[in-house]
C-alpha cells in the first residue's frame, strides 16, 4: 500500500519581518495633512491691563463684531455679509480709512493721531499709535467668516502701509523696502488688532 504525501508546512518565520517592513514603507511615502491657521504674533501683556483699558478712548476702537451665521456689525451699527466679497472690500476700506485717522462712519472724529519723528525718516509723521481695531466672534462663528474677516483686516494693514511706503520712498512697495525702512513704516501704522474671547450671543438675550 502507497504511503500519503505529507503536504509541507509554510515558512512563516520571516512574516514578522515582512510586515514591519510593509508598516514602515507605509509610513514613510503616506502623506499627513497639515493644519493651517493665521500666523499671529501676540503682543506682550501690558504693565497694568485695568488702568490701560480705562485710558482708551471710545473713538479710538474700530469694533468688528461677528455673529454665528456669518454676519458682521461695525462701529456706526452698519451691517454686512461675510460671504458677499463686495462687504469684504467694503469692510476692508473702512478700516483702512480708520487706521489712516479717518472717523468712524457717521461720526465727526477719528482715531487720535501722533505728531512723531520717526528713525529713518527726516519729517515728522502722523502716526497712529492709539488705534484699536477689536474684533469679537461668536462661538459659533464659521471657519470662513472668521478667516474672511481676518483676511480683510490684515489687508487693510498692508494696503496703507503700502501706500505709504509707496509715497515716502520713491514708489517703492513696502515688500521691496530694507528692514530700517519697513520698521519706519511700522512705527506709522503699528498692527493693532485686539482679539476678545469668544462670546456666545445667544445666552446673552436668555
Amino acid at each position: 500500500m502507497a504511503s500519503k504525501k505529507k503536504m509541507p508546512g509554510l515558512n512563516t518565520s520571516s512574516t514578522a519581518d515582512i510586515s514591519f517592513m510593509l508598516l514602515i514603507f507605509f509610513l514613510v511615502t503616506t502623506s499627513m495633512d497639515s493644519d493651517k491657521g493665521l500666523t499671529r504674533r501676540l503682543p506682550p501683556p501690558p504693565e497694568n491691563q485695568e488702568n490701560t483699558a480705562v485710558q482708551i478712548n471710545e473713538r479710538n476702537i474700530f469694533k468688528v463684531s461677528i455673529n454665528s451665521v456669518g454676519k458682521i456689525m461695525i462701529s456706526g451699527g452698519q451691517k454686512l455679509d461675510s460671504s458677499n466679497p463686495a462687504d469684504m472690500e467694503l469692510l476692508c476700506d473702512m478700516c483702512k480709512k480708520f487706521i489712516m485717522g479717518m472717523p468712524h462712519p457717521g461720526e465727526d472724529q477719528g482715531p487720535e493721531m501722533t505728531l512723531q519723528r520717526v528713525p529713518g525718516l527726516s519729517d515728522l509723521q502722523q502716526c497712529a499709535e492709539k488705534h484699536v481695531i477689536s474684533l469679537q466672534s461668536d462661538r459659533g462663528t464659521p471657519y470662513a467668516a472668521y478667516f474672511a474677516v481676518q483676511d480683510a483686516l490684515v489687508k487693510a494693514y498692508n494696503d496703507v502701509r503700502d501706500e505709504k511706503s509707496k509715497k515716502l520712498f520713491a514708489g517703492k512697495p513696502f515688500s521691496a523696502l530694507s528692514e530700517d525702512q519697513q520698521g519706519a513704516i511700522r512705527t506709522i501704522y503699528p498692527q493693532k488688532i485686539s482679539e476678545a474671547e469668544p462670546i456666545d450671543y445667544s445666552k446673552l438675550s436668555q
